[in-house]
């Protein structure tokens, strides 16, 4: 997780929402990402969504059997999506999202019956560290 945690740091320097997320598997990280949204100039460059791609590459394959993901944040729909497709085994989360959470919160994608695969979830992992990263970003963005 400390990893996730470089990757959203180092987001938010690049003024991106500060989400970081890595891709390991059998102790060897595979990727690591952070939001580039803005950079990129594409709303799917979300941390998660990077990670699984470089992974992907990395392994030479769409299917992560066997892979974790660690990330700071909630994973949103989208992102729930994509860790169902790529079949992750585990998701490792820090904060809660209940505005935009599709995991613990919102759709709950990963108990719908049309979800083809759920990985185990552990979440709330140095939650309130990913918290305050999230909050001190907005509250600079909003000049307090």
């Amino acid at each position: 997780m400390g990893l996730a945690f470089a990757a959203a740091r180092a987001a938010a320097a690049r003024g991106e929402v500060p989400v970081g997320a890595v891709v390991v598997r059998q102790g060897a990280v595979l990727a690591v990402a952070g939001n580039r949204t803005l950079e990129l100039h594409d709303p799917t460059a979300h941390a998660e969504v990077l990670a699984i791609r470089a992974a992907g590459a990395a392994l030479g394959s769409q299917r992560l059997g066997g892979c974790d993901l660690y990330v700071t944040l909630e994973p949103c729909a989208m992102c729930a999506g994509a860790i169902s497709f790529a079949r992750i085994r585990r998701l490792y989360f820090a904060a809660a999202d209940p505005k935009g959470g599709a995991v613990e919160h919102g759709p709950r994608f990963f108990g719908q019956p049309t979800c083809h695969h759920a990985p185990e979830v552990y979440g709330g992992l140095r939650d309130s560290e990913a918290a305050a990263l999230l909050r001190d970003f907005f509250a600079e963005r909003r000049g307090r």
